[in-house]
Formats: C-alpha cells, sequence, structure tokens
C-alpha cells in the first residue's frame, strides 16, 4: 500500500465521485479507478458502494478512512516537523469563515516574506472549520470564538459588533421580527447568536433562508427580501448610500470575538508559527470582519 493510494481513496470518499476526484487531484479518472481496485484487492474487501449518483463508502470503507486520516496526517506532521526553523517551507493550509473582506493583506504580507510556503485557504463556517482543525485537515482557522475544546489553542485576533440589518424602509426593531432571516448555514457564529436573541425574546423566525456568500445576503437584504445579522465593518459603505438600516443589539448578542485556532497537541512548525506571528503584527489594523 502506497500513501498516494491512501490520498486518491481519502478524495473518492470527499468528493463522492472518481471525476470529481480525477479533476481535484489532476489525474486522469482511469488511474483513480486503477488505484481504488488495487486498493480493494490489498483490503480484499469493496471499500465503496458504486450508483448511478457516485460512490459511497461502505462500512468497511469507513473504518478504512478513519485510519487513512490518521496516517497520513501522522506523515504530514513528520515532514513539518523535520522542517528547517530558519526558513519556513512547505504546505500550509488555512481556514476561514465566509465574511472575510481583507484577510488578503495577511496572506499577501506573509506569501512575500516566506516565498517557500504553499499556502492554501478553505473557506467554511465556524462549526465545520473548528472540525476541520481537530481532524488535522488544516493547520489552523480564523473562527467566531465559542466554547474553548481542550484539544484546541486559540489566538486572539480581534473584537467585532454586530447590527441587525434590514432594508432602508424599516427603521425599527419591531419591524424585523416576522421577516425572513437571511444567513450562513447552520455551524455560523452569528446565526447563533441571533437565534439567541429571538429565544429570548419568545419569538421563533417565520422563515430562514441559507445563502453562500455574504454578497448574496447583503444584496438581498437591500432589495427587501429579509434581515440578516453580520458585522458593522463590513456594511457601512451600504449604510452611507442609504440602502440599508443598521439596528442595535445589546452587547451579549452583538460583541463577538474573532480567534485564530489551532491544534494544541500538534508540531508548531516554523510555518505556522510566522503565520501566527504575521497577523499578530497587524493586530492594530484590523477595521474589517472575519468571522461568522
Amino acid at each position: 500500500m502506497e500513501f498516494k493510494d491512501l490520498e486518491i481513496f481519502e478524495m473518492v470518499a470527499r468528493k463522492g465521485t472518481i471525476s470529481e476526484a480525477a479533476k481535484e487531484l489532476s489525474y486522469v479518472q482511469s488511474n483513480i479507478t486503477s488505484r481504488i481496485k488495487k486498493l480493494e484487492a490489498e483490503m480484499n474487501t469493496a471499500l465503496f458502494n458504486r450508483h448511478n449518483r457516485g460512490m459511497t463508502l461502505t462500512p468497511e470503507g469507513k473504518k478504512l478512512l478513519v485510519y487513512s486520516e490518521k496516517i497520513l496526517s501522522l506523515t504530514n506532521e513528520m515532514k513539518k516537523v523535520v522542517q528547517s526553523k530558519s526558513e519556513p517551507a512547505g504546505k500550509l493550509e488555512i481556514g476561514t469563515v465566509e465574511t472575510v473582506i481583507r484577510l488578503p493583506v495577511i496572506l499577501s504580507s506573509y506569501s512575500k516574506k516566506y516565498r517557500n510556503v504553499d499556502l492554501s485557504l478553505l473557506t467554511g463556517v465556524t462549526e465545520q472549520l473548528q472540525n476541520d482543525v481537530l481532524n488535522h485537515r488544516l493547520d489552523g482557522a480564523f473562527v467566531t470564538e465559542i466554547d474553548q475544546h481542550p484539544d484546541l489553542v486559540s489566538h486572539d485576533v480581534f473584537e467585532e459588533e454586530l447590527v441587525l440589518l434590514s432594508d432602508s424602509t424599516k427603521t425599527s426593531i419591531e419591524q424585523l421580527i416576522e421577516e425572513p432571516i437571511l444567513c450562513f448555514s447552520k455551524g455560523c457564529g452569528y446565526r447563533a447568536r441571533l437565534a439567541k436573541w429571538y429565544k429570548d425574546q419568545n419569538k421563533v423566525p417565520q422563515k430562514v433562508m441559507e445563502f453562500g456568500t455574504l454578497e448574496t445576503i447583503l444584496g438581498s437584504v437591500t432589495m427587501g427580501l429579509g434581515i440578516t445579522f453580520v458585522p458593522k465593518s463590513a456594511v457601512g459603505h451600504l449604510e452611507k448610500r442609504g440602502l440599508v438600516h443598521c439596528h442595535y443589539l445589546p452587547e451579549k448578542y452583538s460583541k463577538i470575538n474573532t480567534v485564530f485556532i489551532r491544534r494544541k497537541d500538534a508540531h508548531l512548525t516554523s510555518t505556522l508559527e510566522k503565520f501566527v506571528e504575521t497577523f499578530e503584527q497587524i493586530d492594530g489594523e484590523w477595521d474589517f470582519p472575519l468571522a461568522h
């Protein structure tokens, strides 16, 4: 068995189809198919159920996936440990929440200084990103501060103020209670805060509509489709143009911290250490949202 076989196995499990896995890995489909068959022959069992919509893991495949993730994680960890402390190099996989506006400032500063690092960025909601860090799929992530997991270390980034946003025709909070909520998927820190506010008001949202991007949410709010709960710094330009109205909630709902998380037991490589140093040095310049 080769490490590459396990990497291919994991990619097919994640993507659900040979074609998507081949595209992600830049392999021809026949190569992916043959490597999967070879791995199944070595394991002496079927690892995937084949059907018209793609491939799903068999019970044996799910068991192998657990061990495969551990093996590849340890392999990656081994490579990082032997990196030179004086010159960061290798892969660095960072996660961040969807509402990033000026994160490129950090990425640009880091990449220009450490050109031997292959930096990649994955976006998602806080809960999913935390799971990705815990399961070694990411080296670290910018997320909304939530209950601290014992296996994680967090670095404070900044405090953000959230506002309840409506179109410009609604100027009182009382007008918003029955409005549809426009938000990201479950696991979003902003959404959880707003849900807590509704609960404390003994109210239940009449309708919740999930979107994938901040731009779509804000555009929909300006058109009167519903309301949302987002960082004030993300909507200042719309407020100045008179397209939206900001409604302020008590601090226990509106004040929220952004943190950078990483695994406590993972070796702090120079690659990740220098990344942390980069955003900590820019700490005083934050004027944009990173979390949701």
